[in-house]
């Protein structure tokens, strides 16, 4: 077994591909996701072969004239055109290479046969790969039927390989996290991996791990770094007898690894997508982002990327991106098959990348070529040059009790994000936007979303409704149109009578109200003061709006609400604290600090 002291021993499958190299074999390699398979062949190739260049193409990208094309071309010594076989400019390097082909099940049948003569004999098409520098090959994939669509059953092809069948013990994926998570001892949580049952390793990959150790050195939630796995979050529990999982150890197993390296788990922290968007362009990380639909994610994503690049993102929407929006295969001057990369990914400037709709793909070539780039951070083989961040949108399979369009991820997809967020309507600050956008009637619709209705409303007033609602308001227009139309005359049931009653300007109280009438709501609060050191009523209506406002309405009204504050009672005035984002604590710590004073 490698262990994390090991720093010169070679792995098994270190090994194993200096052996199959040495031979001029073929070498086939299974092995579980996540526990470093295609990492060791980038990391080892480059310390042991630093003269050998590895050519890696995944299959599961694959269309079938990507690897190999009939062309014409003009034949150098006749002058005339003539057909040839064109082979992608992968494999003609101009050094020595390996050829690594990963997810070698899941491709489909026709590059199953290309792969085959590949495997077999080293060749492609009418191609020697030797001639062109090949010095090994090498297949690798998971066996699990759950994660490929077929099983490698050909005698013929299966008699020309040397398979290896891998652990994550046989990777050096120890050795890789203590260097990355330096200065921290790991050997904890080493051991703690060590101790679960194979069933609660293969869940916890060392993949997984990474994710979980880079989620707790930015002091998030060290639960993001679990997979979202059909738009659930992926549970470390033990499979029952029934097969279905059993006792859920997962809170236990978090906590115990923040605390082998010293860091806190919080449950939750303020302003979580424009948090995990700015760490994911400072670490070069690959976040998927579920919410409801209308909640403001995508907005919210596109406009913490512009900040932090001073450009826009490069924006997709997977429902109408085709293969050909991303690269297409095209034959080069030099007779090889160049793969041409959508002019937007070119160039030296910095780039982000917004998946939208991320579970809703037009088709499974694009959803392939899209794996690629969220897996590898390149585009048919090419490196997509100064890439720092890739955010994927999606819907969860079901709200409010409604199936949603959307289609399933394996766990080998969905542990390609460094973290995955299930995002509810208050973690996206979308209400700032409205309020900046639409004033007065803005603050008037939001006090009625925040105060009037339920949880239950709020989950059918989607950030999106309420703009409409907004809209259609100013045009004098039924406001019942704007909410989400259910069939056979069918509106979303939430009773709109209380924002008709506040848009009609009959009496209601809110901020604007308070900060009109601040003396009058001083007296009320004096006298729930002197009645009980736990408040009132009115101590209470005071503390629900004031708690419910946004920053920008805080400070709009900053006189009105540091005199109100100062009545009500200490324990409500410390929850504006709690869970707040750093510029509200902000605002509240210098109107306390003011309040000391005075």
């Amino acid at each position: 077994m490698t262990t994390h002291t090991e720093t010169t021993t070679a792995s098994r499958l270190e090994s194993f591909i200096d052996a199959m190299i040495d031979m001029g074999q073929t070498g086939q390699v299974f092995g579980e996701h996540g526990i470093g398979k295609t990492a060791t062949f980038f990391s080892h190739l480059a310390r042991a072969h630093p003269d050998t260049s590895l050519v890696y193409v995944p299959a599961a990208n694959l269309t079938p004239d990507d690897l190999l094309v009939n062309a014409p071309v003009r034949d150098p010594h006749t002058g005339e055109l003539v057909l040839r076989q064109l082979v992608m400019s992968q494999l003609t390097p101009g050094r020595p290479f390996v050829l690594l082909v990963d997810d070698s099940l899941q491709a489909g049948d026709t590059i199953q046969s290309q792969l085959m003569q590949i495997a077999c004999n080293w060749t492609l098409g009418e191609h020697d790969l030797r001639a062109l520098g090949c010095v090994g090959v090498f297949l690798t994939d998971n066996e699990s039927l759950s994660e490929t669509s077929a099983r490698r059953g050909d005698l013929a092809l299966l008699d020309r390989m040397v398979t290896l069948r891998i652990t994550a013990n046989d990777t050096s994926w120890r050795r890789h996290l203590a260097a990355k998570y330096r200065p921290w001892d790991l050997r904890a949580v080493f051991s703690l991996w060590a101790s679960l049952s194979p069933a609660l390793r293969e869940l916890l990959s060392p993949r997984t791990l990474d994710h979980i150790l880079a989620n707790a050195r930015e002091g998030f939630p060290l639960r993001w770094g679990l997979p979202l796995l059909d738009g659930a979050r992926l549970r470390l529990a033990e499979p029952g007898p029934d097969g279905r999982p059993g006792h859920d150890r997962t809170a236990e197993v978090l906590d115990r690894i923040a605390e082998a390296v010293g860091v806190a788990n919080p449950a939750r922290i303020a302003d979580p997508v424009r948090q995990v968007v700015r760490a994911a362009l400072r670490n070069r990380w690959t976040v998927l982002l579920q919410g409801p639909p209308g909640c403001g994610k995508t907005e919210a994503v596109r406009e913490t990327l512009r900040e932090g690049m001073g450009r826009e993102p490069l924006y997709f929407s997977l429902p109408v991106t085709n293969v050909e929006d991303l690269c297409a295969p095209v034959p080069s001057p030099d007779g090889t098959l160049e793969n041409l990369l959508a002019a937007k990914f070119t160039g030296p400037e910095p780039k982000a990348i917004v998946w939208d709709e991320y579970n809703r793909p037009k088709d499974r070539a694009a959803f392939a070529k899209l794996m690629e780039i969220t897996q590898e951070w390149s585009l048919a083989g090419r490196r997509i040059e100064n890439l720092r961040a890739q955010i994927a949108v999606q819907n969860p399979p079901y709200h409010l009790g409604r199936k949603l369009l959307v289609s399933r991820n394996n766990i080998t997809q969905a542990t390609r994000f460094t973290a995955s967020l299930t995002v509810e309507p208050e973690d996206v600050p979308a209400n700032e936007w409205l309020l900046s956008r639409y004033g007065s009637d803005a603050e008037t619709v939001l006090e009625w979303w925040k105060h009037d209705i339920d949880d239950e409303g709020r989950a059918w007033i989607t950030k999106r409704t309420l703009e409409r609602l907004i809209k259609l308001h100013r045009r004098g227009l039924p406001l019942e149109m704007g909410t989400m139309y259910l069939g056979d005359g069918e509106y979303a049931p939430v009773p709109l009578t209380a924002l008709i009653d506040r848009l009609s300007d009959r009496q209601v109280t809110g901020l604007r109200e308070l900060a009109r009438d601040t003396d009058a709501w001083e007296a009320r609060l004096r006298r729930a003061a002197e009645h009980s050191t736990e408040g009132g009523d009115d101590s209470d209506t005071v503390h629900q709006i004031l708690a419910n406002a946004e920053l920008s309405q805080l400070k709009k009204h900053r006189g009105p609400v540091a005199r109100l504050v100062r009545l009500l009672p200490a324990k409500l005035r410390a929850t504006y604290l709690v869970g707040a984002s750093e510029e509200q604590q902000r605002f509240w710590t210098e109107v306390f600090t003011t309040m000391r004073r005075g």
